[in-house]
């Protein structure tokens, strides 16, 4: 029986400690296979307030701010990739569910057969009314899904 060589991977990265942990073991798998690494960030528009009416208390700027936030936080870790030897590294920044984003819509995009992320980025409060995106990808993604821990 052959390993399985993987050629494009995603780790999906939301700031977590556990998912700083998923990036660098997507280094080492990358490396290892001599595979591209899409490194991906979802904005989750829930997070932004919503008053009483309905609407939201979030302009273009505080998204476009968040947007320059997260691209710098990503262009930091390719960095980082580059400095392990990695050069085949390509950032992503979507919106929408990360859940969705990351088993469905960017995989399909992007035709990645691997998927390595933390086994969670939420707090307890956060996994019981969204439930766990590590929990939903493992489910629903049409490729590999490796948990880091």
């Amino acid at each position: 029986m052959s390993e399985q060589a993987y050629k494009n991977i995603l780790v999906p990265v939301d700031g977590s400690k556990a998912a700083e942990k998923a990036f660098d073991r997507g280094i080492e798998v990358a490396k290892a296979n001599h595979a591209h690494l899409d490194l991906l960030n979802v904005i989750d528009m829930r997070q932004f307030t919503v008053n009483f009416a309905g609407m939201s208390d979030v302009d273009g700027d505080t998204v476009y701010q968040a947007f320059e936030d997260i691209n710098e936080y990503l262009q930091g870790l390719k960095q980082h990739a580059n400095e392990a030897g990695l050069k085949d590294i390509d950032i992503h920044v979507r919106y929408g569910s990360p859940r969705t984003v990351i088993a469905k819509d960017f995989i399909k995009d992007h035709k990645n057969d691997l998927i390595i992320m933390g086994p969670t980025g939420l707090n307890y409060v956060e996994r019981f009314l969204v439930g766990s995106v590590t929990d939903y990808v493992t489910r629903m993604a049409p490729c590999d899904v490796v948990i880091a821990k």
